[in-house]
């Protein structure tokens, strides 16, 4: 079984907010997908990273997971460039774990 999170920015790359009824598509599409989703939206997660410059950068976050019994790598590529772009942003993090149900 596969743990997979998806790091979604709030503000696109210009820094401007995405709107909430994104948010709810993207929510729609992994339920019809996975048959289900854990949403951590209350409190937004936030990213910290470097840039070529040595500027550091941060975004303001919401994280989706979704469990899988495989990994489709082909829909998984599809997937991200729809959110990259619907985004706006250079890279989505998509992340998958190895996971045990307990």
């Amino acid at each position: 079984m596969y743990l997979i999170q998806l790091l979604l920015p709030l503000y696109d790359n210009d820094g401007e907010p995405l709107p909430k009824s994104l948010f709810a598509e993207v929510r729609d599409e992994l339920v019809q997908q996975f048959g289900g989703l854990t949403a951590y939206s209350r409190a937004p997660a936030r990213g910290l990273w470097c840039e070529d410059d040595d500027e550091t950068v941060r975004d303001d976050l919401i994280i989706h997971e979704v469990m899988a019994e495989a990994i489709d790598r082909t829909w998984w590529a599809a997937y991200r460039a729809s959110l990259e772009a619907r985004l706006r942003q250079e890279q989505i993090m998509i992340r998958a774990h190895r996971v045990e149900v307990l």
